[in-house]
Order: C-alpha cells, then structure tokens, then sequence
C-alpha cells in the first residue's frame, strides 16, 4: 500500500524533532525512521549530511503529511523541493488557543503542498465535472473556478435545472473546457437532473460541483491524488470552511455539534455533497444519485456504502461553502450552528491560502 496522509493530526502534540541521515537511512532523534510516529509532532527539521543521500525516506515522510522544514537546502535536492522545505513562514505562526489563530492551518497548509510534490501523478484521468443549477446567473462563475483546475483533464456536463440554455449561452461559450448539457424542467427532482447531465459523461472519474461554493485551483488533483494513493472508491473533502454571507465572516470547523473530531485524511461514511468524487464506473455500480429533490449527496453516500464502496476524506483546505440564510441551501442549518462548532473565526472572506484567492470568481466584496 502506498504512503498516504491518511491520520494526519491538525493539532500536533509535540514540538519540533531532528530528521537526520543515520548512517544507513533517514532516522528521528537516532531512531530508525518510522512513518506514522512522527504525526503528533509539530514538524521534522532537517539536518543534512555532508555528502548526497537518497531523499525516498524523506520524501514518504512528505507523503506521509509530516510537514518538514530546513534552514538551508544543499545543492543536490531539487529545486522544487528545496523551495517547499526551506519556506519556514509556517513556523512564524504560534498556537495562542484563540478562534483567529492561524498556527495549525498554515502547518496543514505547508503538509498539502509537501504530499503535491512528493508523489505527482504519472497517468493523470479524464474528469467529468457534474453540475446541476437552477442559477444561470452563477453558471459562468462556477465554469470559471473549473477552468482554473490545474493537473486534469476535465469535461463539463450541466444540468440545467428550469434553466434554458439560451439563458446561458454566453458563459457556455466563453469557457475553454468541452462543456455539454441537459436541460430538464423544474418539476425533476434534483437528483435526477444529476443523472441526466452525468449519462453525458466521457471521463474516467465523476466529479460533482456546486454552483454557489468556491474550490481552490488544485481542488481536483487533490482528490484525484486522495483517490490514487488510497485506492479508495469514492473521495472527497471535508465541510471545513464556511463563509456566511449574512455576517461576513469565515469560519473553520474541525469538529461536529456533539465536540467528538471531525478529521481529514480518514476513511469515513461522510464527504462534502459538493466534492464527491467517484470512478464513472463504480458511479454506476452504486446506481448513480436518488432521483430525490433534496439529500441526494447523503443518499449516495448511504448507497455508496451499501455496495461497499470505500469512502475516504481528504483534506479540505480548497473548498469554501458558501451559506446564507438556512432556507435558501439543501443542508437546512441555521448560521448560529455553524458559529457553535467553529474551531476558528475570521471577518470577511478568509480561506486557507491553497484557494489562491487572487482573482478567484465569485470573491465576497
């Protein structure tokens, strides 16, 4: 089984530990290295040695999500990965047990980017992004945050839910990716229009998308990495980060109502609605989505799991969902739940620095 991130702890326990060259292999405080032991620990710092060693060990510890830094890189790593290790401004940020602090974000932020580089995908699949609305007006919004998607080769099917495609037209035609669609009126149920628009599909994996919510540039690689590192039948992230339009504020939630955890990098029973991603063939395998008006993404999962399919959440550091006043979303909560189990708290529009905010479509005035 391949290295995978799978137990990454977002909190860490312990403080900083010594990666070093042990003669034979890479080695923590003069123990043989061992994969998942050094999880609790805020990070491994890097002591070189004087001569060229092979970076395997340490790049499985990068696989691993151990975040890794080093005050100066020698000349024979490579570039990219040198750039990563010695980039210590996560370290500048320290735990203060506020909702605003940023310490444990940044250290997972620094973990994605260290997992990205250390085991790139060789064959990269055709992704089917799937998309159902009943908005023309977020239409080229969304296909734009599609377009950004880097590392994949993508599709677009969209179900225009008493939508007509005169009504989007223009954004259709000014997006670069293949994009086809179905248009089916009001009365079907949400579900439905899904399977209508995902029976479009040419890829090798199915992706839904939600028309309203913000995904980060690496949103589909990163799953698509979840997916082949794991071997996992169906991927997804987190619900983590929630702008509520009403009070314009983020918020950053890693634990459920009830206070137990609520991680990433897991083997689970529940994804993000708006992130599931599966193989078109197992899609259809489960029995594609219920032909409901609302829970389809829960009802999957729930039949996802009864044909035995192997769920697992990634991390989601690229994904914001957008809510506003509880009647106007599927997942019908009132905001004051999602300031309850916020284990952060931000004014205005503040994701995790993997969105690359910078002209993203869509960001909050």
């Amino acid at each position: 089984m391949s290295v995978t991130p799978c137990g990454f702890t977002r909190t860490p326990e312990k403080g900083l530990a010594r990666l070093h060259w042990g003669g034979t292999g890479w080695a923590v405080e003069g123990e043989p290295l061992d994969v998942p032991a050094p999880r609790p620990l805020r990070g491994l710092e890097i002591e070189w040695p004087d001569a060229r060693v092979p970076l395997d060990g340490l790049l499985d510890l990068a696989a691993a999500g151990v975040p890794l830094t080093a005050a100066h890189a020698p000349p024979w790593v490579p570039e990219d990965l040198a750039a990563l290790l010695t980039d210590r401004d996560w370290l500048g940020h320290a735990a203060d047990g506020t909702v605003r602090s940023l310490a444990d974000l940044r250290r997972e932020e620094h973990s994605v980017r260290l997992r990205r580089l250390a085991h790139p995908l060789t064959v990269v699949p055709q992704v089917s992004i799937v998309m159902a609305t009943k908005r023309p007006a977020l239409v080229g919004q969304a296909l734009a945050q599609m377009e950004r998607q880097r590392d994949v080769r993508a599709e677009v099917l969209l179900g225009l839910h008493g939508v007509r495609h005169e009504q989007v037209r223009e954004a259709v035609a000014a997006c670069s990716l293949p994009v086809r669609w179905i248009e089916a009126d009001v009365s079907v149920p949400f579900g439905e229009v899904l399977n209508r628009a995902a029976a479009l599909a040419g890829g090798d994996q199915l992706a839904k998308w939600d028309d309203d919510d913000w995904y980060g540039p690496r949103h589909l690689a990163d799953l698509l990495m979840a997916a082949s590192r794991t071997g996992a039948d169906v991927v997804g992230t987190t619900a983590e980060f929630f702008y509520l339009e009403p009070l314009k504020a983020t918020v950053r939630r890693t634990t459920f109502a009830s206070g137990a955890s609520y991680p990433s990098e897991v083997w689970a029973d529940h994804v993000a609605g708006g992130t599931i991603m599966v193989p078109r063939a197992k899609f259809h395998e489960i029995g594609g989505f219920p032909g409901l008006p609302r829970a389809v993404d829960l009802e999957f999962l729930k039949a996802a799991q009864k044909a035995e399919a192997r769920i697992y959440r990634s991390h989601g550091l690229g994904y914001v969902l957008r809510r506003g006043l509880s009647a106007d979303h599927t997942w019908q909560l009132p905001l004051a739940h999602f300031l309850k189990v916020a284990a952060n708290q931000w004014r205005g529009f503040r994701p995790s620095l993997l969105m690359e905010t910078s002209g993203l479509p869509m960001e909050p005035a």
